[in-house]
């Protein structure tokens, strides 16, 4: 089956779309991959919807700026796959599904509940193909954590590489997240804050959302008594499966007086430090940590996670020629395809659901 997939991730910075071809347990071909950037305005509304989240019982509820945001993301998803369509000559007509993450404002799976806003059927009925979406409802409802949902994707991966068992696939996005891959054990988590933290401190701080190339963080000193007090949280002594909000670590301040370098060098550490210490709740230590998402851009976070998990290796998606940018994208056209054959997209070591588990809902034009 060929499949379209689409992420808008805790990073706000826009909307990815990737195609693969694939039967839901192997990929045989990597399609093209594109891009549609969030502009400022689009990604002020969307803080707001996620500040205006804050404290939803229901999933359908949509107070405030969500309902505005909804229709933003919704019509931004639909944007972004017309004009990968039209720019990469592909018939609607081939596309088995559209998988369609929506953006997550709210996930408190502790009382089964996750909001990701974004009009399934409004986006089928755009495009005129079939969609797949809330990927994360059956798997909370059923008392999982709903995230991560990429592993089973990453254990494809890595099938495809000649990599030393076990291998640790870790995405920084706004969140961190790890899967962790030995033969058919499977185990995931989120780990901690991935970009969010140094975003959120940057924008402050800069009035841009990014310390490009790790360039900021580079010249600072890191914090290592604060760093130990953050590490003390009851979250990071959690063994998997586990996840988080990104706003969950938003009460943890910097000292005031910190400088911009200061504080950007040790939020950086703090993500290599909640990433590494995943290590000791895994069965055995992992022989190769293989990054993608935003932060396997950044240098400085690519070096301190490195000295995090020496000896062993830190390798770039990217390096291992996977489309590392692309990655939860194509993720989520393979979960479309797996939740089109009834296939599981979540299991007890990767959400905590009592079971493997499919889900997704079919939305058709």
């Amino acid at each position: 089956m060929i499949a379209i997939g689409t992420m808008s991730g805790t990073s706000l910075d826009g909307v990815d779309v990737a195609l693969i071809e694939t039967d839901g347990e192997t990929v045989q071909r990597f399609g093209p991959t594109g891009f549609r950037p969030y502009s400022d305005d689009e990604r002020a509304l969307l803080r707001r919807a996620l500040a205006d989240a804050t404290g939803l019982t229901r999933r359908e509820d949509r107070p405030g700026a969500l309902a505005a945001a909804e229709q933003l993301v919704t019509d931004a998803h639909a944007a972004a796959v017309a004009t990968f369509v039209s720019d990469h000559a592909i018939k609607p007509a081939d596309i088995a599904a559209v998988g369609f993450h929506g953006q997550t404002v709210w996930h408190r799976p502790q009382a089964r509940l996750t909001v990701q806003i974004g009009d399934g059927q409004r986006l089928a009925r755009r495009l005129g193909m079939p969609v797949v979406f809330d990927l994360r409802g059956a798997d909370v409802a059923a008392g999982g954590q709903g995230a991560p949902l990429v592993p089973v994707y990453h254990r494809a991966l890595v099938r495809m590489q000649s990599a030393p068992a076990p291998v640790v696939v870790v995405n920084i996005g706004g969140v961190g997240n790890i899967s962790y891959i030995d033969g058919e054990t499977l185990i995931a988590c989120d780990t901690g804050p991935g970009n969010a933290l140094l975003d959120d401190f940057m924008l402050k701080m800069t009035g841009e959302a990014v310390d490009r190339d790790g360039a900021t963080a580079a010249r600072g000193r890191v914090d290592d008594a604060w760093i130990a007090h953050a590490l003390a949280l009851p979250f990071f002594g959690k063994p998997p499966p586990k996840s988080l909000d990104r706003n969950d670590f938003a009460s943890l301040q910097l000292p005031s007086a910190i400088s911009r370098e200061d504080g950007a060098a040790t939020l950086t550490a703090l993500t290599a430090a909640s990433i590494a210490a995943v290590a000791r709740h895994l069965p055995r230590p992992p022989a190769d940590w293989i990054v993608a998402g935003g932060g396997a851009n950044n240098p400085t976070l690519m070096r301190m996670l490195a000295d995090q998990v020496a000896p062993a290796k830190v390798v770039r998606a990217a390096d291992l020629g996977w489309q590392s940018d692309a990655i939860e994208a194509q993720a989520f056209a393979f979960l479309a395809v797996r939740s089109l054959k009834g296939l599981p997209l979540t299991f007890p070591a990767t959400t905590g659901t009592p079971r493997p588990l499919t889900g997704g809902v079919l939305a058709k034009p």
